[in-house]
């Protein structure tokens, strides 16, 4: 049996990773700018609500993984999961936008119980996604390339919601953001649902994968057994610490310190040519360098880029240019491009890592892996949201809501505290993940093709 996937295969599995990343980035990036700015929650407390639901969510992911590899039906293991976690995400997500008019503490505990759901039910379609990779080709290639189509495709979802957001809330909702955010969130949910439904109706399961689940010791026992599965995944949660941090006071910035009655289209611009240079650092630059450097080479250059950006961010903003966006956007888009090849790099370093880990314990824990990036992944985005708050409150932002229509003004200390937090931090995390990565990864190119040749012939 050919268990080569066609080009509208590939096609359709990276449809639904377009679908699923804009419901996730719609999420991490405004659901704090929406309950604390626009309906005037206390920024730390929503903060610890979206990390206590990020870490319970990222710690449910094993359980996950469990239900899912006991599953047997007539529709295979893994789309009756995606399909139902997908109908119940979007009409969570569409609450969670849509709350109704309550008092605070009603409201508070109207935000804690739909995100919480939210994450649940995100988490039953977003583990069988990426665990079925194993299931819909048998073929190595098939299976490293459908990881980078998976991650080139969230990434453009991902984008999407950072270029057209704000300017879709200002167009459906007028002077009423809050009114804007629930037509988009109700547009984000339907097209997610055809995305799925796409990806569930033409990417099917051609074989029966090995997913060894018998336990969630057994998980985690095996993602210990690969110390270089172990330095990817610390890196991960470092870099997407670094680019939630980013998205989520960035717009904080826009608003309060770029200011002026057109700082919605001032975001958005800044946003669009962000999320068109990841765009282009995934699929196109990436490519380009690969030819002539390896991705050891690429994966240091792209980390010192990122950091020199966000320095020249904070250079121009300290220096008083903070208001000139065509300045803002040139190291806005090194930031953005960088990110993306790293978001590249990463699953392309997993995939290594389970030829290594294969090599190294005699087992291939495909389903392990490629689910402890999305466990990372939340982890990363619960941690850098509680910070977003916390630091919210310690600077002393005042938050205004949209029936008020006068932007809120901020002291000097509030808009420096700013400035330094979208900046500094990220570098701080960047650092971190540069330093981890040249000391503790060993998987050259040169030894991933050594690898390769001994699991193909049966070398030890």
């Amino acid at each position: 049996m050919n268990n080569k996937m066609t080009v509208g295969q590939k096609a359709a599995f990276g449809i639904g990773a377009v679908g699923k990343d804009l419901v996730y980035a719609l999420s991490s990036s405004y659901v704090m700018y929406f309950y604390q700015d626009i309906l005037g929650l206390s920024a730390t407390f929503v903060g610890l609500i979206l990390m206590i639901a990020r870490v319970f969510d990222a710690l449910n992911d094993p359980f996950m993984g469990i239900l899912v590899a006991k599953t047997r039906t007539r529709w295979g293991r893994f789309r009756p999961w995606l399909f139902s976690g997908t109908i119940l995400n979007a009409v969570v997500l569409y609450a969670m936008f849509a709350a109704p008019d309550l008092s605070q503490s009603g409201l508070m505990v109207f935000f804690s119980i739909t995100y919480i759901l939210w994450g649940v039910t995100y988490t039953m379609m977003d583990i069988p996604y990426w665990s079925m990779i194993p299931a819909v080709t048998t073929t190595i290639p098939d299976r490293e390339n459908l990881s980078v189509i998976g991650r080139t495709c969230a990434g453009v979802g991902s984008a999407l919601i950072a270029m057209g957001t704000m300017l879709m809330v200002g167009i459906l909702g007028g002077d009423s953001e809050r009114t804007g955010f629930r037509y988009v969130a109700l547009i984000v949910a339907i097209i997610f649902i055809v995305t799925e439904v796409i990806c569930v109706f033409f990417v099917r399961e051609k074989s029966e994968s090995k997913m060894q689940t018998t336990s969630v010791g057994e998980m985690f026992r095996a993602l210990f057994r690969n110390d270089q599965a172990i330095v990817v995944v610390i890196t991960i949660v470092l870099i997407n610490s670094a680019l939630y941090l980013t998205s989520n006071f960035i717009i904080y910035f826009f608003k309060y310190d770029f200011g002026g009655i057109g700082w919605k289209g001032s975001y958005t611009m800044f946003s669009t040519v962000g999320g068109a240079f990841q765009i282009l650092g995934m699929m196109i630059l990436y490519p380009l360098l690969r030819k002539k450097l390896s991705n050891q080479k690429i994966f240091t250059v792209s980390f010192c880029m990122a950091i020199a950006g966000y320095a020249l961010i904070l250079a121009i903003t300290m220096a008083g240019l903070g208001h000139n966006l065509v300045l803002l956007c040139i190291p806005g888009a090194l930031v953005f491009m960088c990110n993306g090849m790293l978001s590249v790099l990463t699953t392309v370093f997993l995939s290594s890592s389970v030829d290594y880990g294969e090599l190294k314990t005699g087992r291939r824990e495909e389903s392990v892996i490629f689910s402890m990036q999305t466990f990372v992944v939340k982890l990363a985005s619960g941690v850098a949201v509680f910070l977003t708050g916390v630091g919210l409150d310690l600077i002393g932002l005042v938050g205004n809501t949209d029936e008020e229509g006068v932007i809120a003004v901020q002291s000097a200390s509030t808009i420096m505290g700013l400035r330094l937090m979208m900046t500094i931090l990220p570098i701080i995390g960047l650092i971190v993940a540069l330093i981890v990565f040249r000391r503790k990864f060993r998987l050259t190119d040169e030894y991933v093709e050594e690898i390769g040749r001994k699991l193909r012939g049966g070398e030890k």
